[in-house]
C-alpha cells in the first residue's frame, strides 16, 4: 500500500481560449454590484475629478452615485417627464441634461433646483454636452435642430437645421469650444463651428446613428449605428478608416478608455466589445444579462458601469493589487545546530541530507488506495467539482474503468446519486475532448439502469434528455460529413479544371501529350 501512485489528471486543452495581456487586464473586476433603477438606463457619466462620482439618467430622474456606494448620494427629480442624457461639466460642478417635454435644464452639484432652464426646442432633447469653454451648452432634439446656449445669459446663440430626422447623439470638442458634433436618424454626423452659420463637415454612417465619439486628439471621429462602428479621419475630410461589425444587434453605446487605447462598445445583444485602437480588432468582450444602452469607464478604468433595458445598473470595480506575499516565516533552529553551534559553516566533506516534503493524497485517491470506488467516483460527481473541474471526474473515470470496476462503482444507486451522474453526462458527453471516456461510461450505464427505467420520472427525464443530446450530435456529425463531401468534390473538380493533356500526332508520327490551360 506505501507504494501507491496518485491518478494522474489529464489536461486537456480548451479551444479557443486564449490568454492575453488584455484579457487579464480587463477580468481583473469584482463580481458585478447590481442596482436597480426605476427605468431603462439611458446614460450613465462620470464626473471628471474627484472623487469621481457618476450621473445615471433613468426615467424622469437623474441619480448621482459615489464610485463605491450602492445608494445614490444626490437625486435631480425637477423634471416633467424622461430625462436624457444627464452629462458633467469639466470641473465636475455642473450637470446639464435635457427632457421628453423638449427643455434643458442646468444644475448644481451642490443643490436641487435648476440654475438655469433653456426652452427652445419644441420636441424632445436627447444629447446635450459642455463645450470645451465651460460657458456654452450644444443641444439635439427630436424637432431636428441643433442648439447652442449661453450659460451666464440663459439665451440661445445658434441654431442649425441641417438634419433630417432625429439627433438623437452628440458631443463637443475638448480642444476648440466652438466645434461640436451631432448624429442623426438621417444616416449621418456633422460637425458645426459655432464661428459659421452652416455644417463644415458630414459623413455618411450608412445607418440611423445612436452614438459619436471624437478622440481626445479630435483627429478621430467614432460613430455607431445599426450594428455598424465606423472610424473616420477628420484631418482627411472624414475619410472612412474602418468598419467594425462584430454586434449582431443595433449598437447603442460607445466609450474610451482612460489611456485611450482600447475603444468599447455596447449593444442590444448584450454584449461590450472592447477594440484595439491600433488594430481595430477585438480584444476582449463582457456579456450581460439584458440589452445594454449605457455604458462609462472610470478614471484609470477603476470602474465600469453598464446600463440596460431592464433598469438594471451594472457596476464592476477593479481587484485591488494583491498584497506582497509576506516572507515566510524561519524555521527555529533545530537540536542539532545548538549543538554544533549557530554559527557553524558546512565543511567540505559533510553531507546534506534534504527530507523530502511529505506528499499528501487527494480524498478521491485516498479513497482508491483502499478500494472504496463507489466513494470515490462519488466525490467527484460533487456537483463543485464537476463544475469547475470537470477533468478530474472523467480522469477518475478513465481510471476505474482501466481498473475494470466502472461498472461496480456505477451500480446500486438510488435515484439521487444516478442523477448526478446523468446531470454530468448531459453537460459533457458532446465535448471532444471528454467523449471518448463519457461515451463508454454512457452505455454501462444504460446497460445496468435499463431494466428500472419507468419507476422513477426524474430519471426517465434525465434518460429522455441524453438520448436527445446523442441524437442531435449524430445530427451534426451527419452534416459535417456532408459538408466535407461537398468540399471534396469541389477540390477535385479545381484540380481537374488546372489543366488537361491532349495526345496529338507530330509530323514525325509520334504522339506528343500537350496540356492545355483552362
Amino acid at each position: 500500500m506505501a507504494g501507491y501512485k496518485p491518478v494522474a489528471i489529464q489536461t486537456y486543452p480548451i479551444l479557443g481560449e486564449k490568454i492575453t495581456q488584455d484579457t487579464l487586464y480587463w477580468n481583473n473586476y469584482k463580481t458585478p454590484v447590481q442596482i436597480k433603477e426605476f427605468g431603462a438606463v439611458s446614460k450613465v457619466d462620470f464626473s471628471p475629478q474627484p472623487p469621481y462620482n457618476y450621473a445615471v439618467t433613468a426615467s424622469s430622474r437623474i441619480h448621482i452615485y459615489g464610485r463605491y456606494s450602492q445608494e445614490s448620494i444626490k437625486t435631480f427629480s425637477r423634471f416633467k417627464d424622461t430625462a436624457y442624457c444627464a452629462t458633467f461639466r469639466q470641473d465636475g460642478r455642473l450637470i446639464v441634461a435635457g427632457s421628453e417635454d423638449g427643455g434643458v435644464q442646468l444644475f448644481d452639484i451642490s443643490g436641487r433646483a435648476p440654475l438655469r432652464q433653456f426652452e427652445g426646442h419644441t420636441k424632445a432633447v436627447h444629447t446635450v454636452d459642455f463645450t470645451a469653454d465651460k460657458y456654452h451648452v450644444v443641444s439635439g432634439a427630436d424637432d431636428y435642430t441643433v442648439k447652442l446656449w449661453d450659460i451666464p445669459n440663459s439665451k440661445e446663440v445658434l441654431t442649425f437645421k441641417e438634419h433630417s430626422d432625429y439627433v438623437r447623439c452628440g458631443c463637443a470638442s475638448k480642444l476648440n469650444p466652438d466645434l461640436f458634433i451631432t448624429g442623426s436618424y438621417d444616416h449621418t454626423v456633422k460637425m458645426f463651428d459655432a464661428r459659421t452659420s452652416e455644417s463644415v463637415l458630414s459623413v455618411e454612417h450608412g445607418q440611423p446613428v445612436e452614438s459619436v465619439l471624437l478622440f481626445p486628439s479630435g483627429g478621430l471621429l467614432v460613430s455607431a449605428g445599426g450594428r455598424y462602428v465606423k472610424v473616420c479621419d477628420m484631418l482627411k475630410g472624414g475619410q472612412l478608416l474602418v468598419s467594425l461589425k462584430n454586434h449582431h444587434k443595433t449598437v447603442t453605446c460607445l466609450c474610451l478608455s482612460s489611456s485611450g487605447q482600447r475603444l468599447l462598445s455596447g449593444s442590444l445583444d448584450r454584449k461590450v466589445k472592447v477594440y484595439s485602437t491600433t488594430s481595430y480588432k477585438v480584444v476582449h468582450s463582457f456579456d450581460y444579462a439584458a440589452s445594454i444602452l449605457s455604458l462609462a469607464l472610470a478614471h484609470e478604468d477603476e470602474t465600469i458601469v453598464v446600463g440596460m433595458t431592464n433598469g438594471i445598473l451594472s457596476v464592476k470595480h477593479r481587484k485591488s493589487e494583491a498584497k506582497k506575499e509576506s516572507l515566510p516565516r524561519r524555521r527555529r533552529p533545530a537540536y542539532r545546530t545548538f549543538i554544533k553551534g549557530k554559527n557553524y559553516m558546512k565543511q567540505r566533506d559533510d553531507i546534506l541530507i534534504n527530507r523530502p516534503a511529505k506528499k499528501h493524497l487527494e480524498l478521491y485517491d485516498r479513497d482508491l488506495k483502499h478500494f472504496r470506488i463507489s466513494k470515490a467516483l462519488d466525490r467527484v460527481l460533487d456537483p463543485t467539482c464537476t463544475i469547475k473541474t470537470p477533468e478530474i471526474t472523467v480522469s477518475i473515470i478513465k481510471e476505474l474503468n482501466r481498473r475494470g470496476v466502472l461498472a461496480n462503482a456505477l451500480a446500486g444507486r438510488d435515484e439521487k446519486e444516478i442523477s448526478h451522474v446523468l446531470n454530468f453526462l448531459i453537460r459533457n458527453l458532446s465535448q471532444p475532448r471528454f467523449a471518448p471516456v463519457l461515451i463508454n461510461a454512457a452505455e454501462i450505464i444504460i446497460d445496468i439502469y435499463l431494466p428500472v427505467i419507468g419507476q422513477s420520472p426524474v430519471v426517465d427525464k434525465k434518460f429522455l434528455l441524453l438520448q436527445g443530446l446523442v441524437e442531435k450530435e449524430i445530427d451534426y456529425q451527419r452534416e459535417l460529413l456532408e459538408t466535407l463531401g461537398m468540399m471534396d468534390m469541389l477540390f477535385a473538380t479545381m484540380r481537374r479544371k488546372e489543366g488537361t493533356s491532349v495526345l496529338e500526332n507530330t509530323s514525325d508520327g509520334f504522339p506528343e501529350n500537350k496540356k492545355i490551360e483552362s
